[in-house]
């Protein structure tokens, strides 16, 4: 999928109060930006996108703490437009590679992950740079509390299948999965991205994993 440019998207993420621009400053301590919940929870999203699912989930879960990871400023920017109108006191923004997560976060400092529809990378070449490849899961597995937990959630069989493999072999536990999701009691206080909406209304059906260590 090609993204369109947004003009003056950099320059707004730079002067956006809910885009943190220097994150590897806050490794080890970001709970710290969170002055309202400094003890929370943190769980982040990979690949946040326009940040529908993102600023949902805070807003259900203000005792929480998020942070919201997107690679693109031409989407990130439209959820820090979001940001700037809803104004969340839970939820930050980082205009950041993934490849380098453990840059900016420390040892067991993440309590949770999503991946939502993440990019399929549908040639083999390019498996490891699939979210859910065992070079992610190994970074994640750094980076991830002791009792933290990642949840996948795609349209693509192909790439689940591949990453109930990839998670087999990493030695990872599947706490559950399905193939059905909105048929599925997973389904139960789910929170449906853009991606996640319109699929399911073509009768696509959605897949999600729920691993952990």
């Amino acid at each position: 999928m090609r993204l369109r440019n947004v003009p003056g998207s950099r320059e707004y993420i730079d002067t956006c109060k809910y885009a943190i621009n220097d994150p590897e400053s806050y490794k080890g301590k970001w709970r710290e930006l969170f002055t309202k919940s400094p003890d929370s929870k943190l769980y982040i999203e990979i690949g946040t996108g326009k940040g529908r699912f993102i600023h949902d989930l805070a807003a259900a879960n203000p005792d929480i703490s998020f942070v919201g990871i997107e690679k693109f400023s031409s989407v990130l920017v439209r959820a820090l437009e979001k940001a700037d109108v809803i104004m969340p006191e839970n939820l930050y923004f980082i205009r950041f590679d993934a490849e380098n997560i453990n840059e900016i976060f420390a040892e067991h400092e993440v309590d949770r992950i999503y991946l939502n529809f993440s990019d399929p990378w549908p040639k083999d070449r390019h498996a490891k740079r699939r979210l859910t490849s065992s070079q992610f899961l190994a970074r994640y597995n750094n980076l991830l509390a002791k009792d933290g937990r990642i949840i996948f959630k795609t349209d693509n069989r192909a790439l689940f299948d591949f990453s109930v493999e990839e998670a087999i072999n990493s030695k990872w536990n599947i706490i559950d999965k399905t193939y059905d999701l909105h048929a599925s009691h997973l389904n139960e206080g789910n929170i449906m991205t853009e991606y996640e909406e319109r699929f399911s209304s073509q009768g696509v059906p959605i897949c999600e994993m729920i691993i952990e260590r």
